[in-house]
């Protein structure tokens, strides 16, 4: 059982975030502390310039609206929050700030795209100085 479990969710692949969040429960030690992670992946500089000056504001800010509203009807000690840059980077460093015993993330089967160039889930497994529990 895990005291402080990190669960990186993406809004855009739902489904893979209930499942992860579901083994965080039953993998979490009476009083244990969850912790979702939304990442707001970085623009390009070239494309910054056609976009409003607020943009990336109110990206972070629909992110933090988004995970408080998944953890606020979950049972336990669930927290939110939201990072900037490369997903993997982002929820590695993330998951070392919070002292984090353990990462559940969720993963698609991976195609031949993902053997080439890797995808977020197989970096964190990777790098991760803590458990990690890769959910499909």
């Amino acid at each position: 059982m895990y005291k402080n479990i990190l669960v990186p969710v993406s809004f855009v692949e739902a489904p893979g975030s209930e499942i992860s969040l579901q083994v965080a429960q039953a993998l979490a030690a009476e009083g244990a502390s969850i912790t979702l992670l939304h990442v707001v992946e970085h623009i390009p500089t070239h494309a910054l310039s056609y976009m409003p000056p607020d943009h990336m504001a109110k990206r972070r800010a629909e992110a933090e609206a988004e995970l408080a509203e998944m953890t606020k009807n979950l049972p336990g000690t669930f927290g939110g929050a939201v990072a900037s840059g490369s997903p993997s980077r982002a929820i590695l460093d993330y998951a070392d700030e919070i002292k984090s015993d353990c990462i559940i993330i969720a993963s698609h089967r991976p195609g031949m795209q993902h053997l080439l160039l890797g995808s977020t889930a197989a970096r964190v497994v990777r790098h991760a100085k803590c458990s990690v529990h890769v959910v499909r």
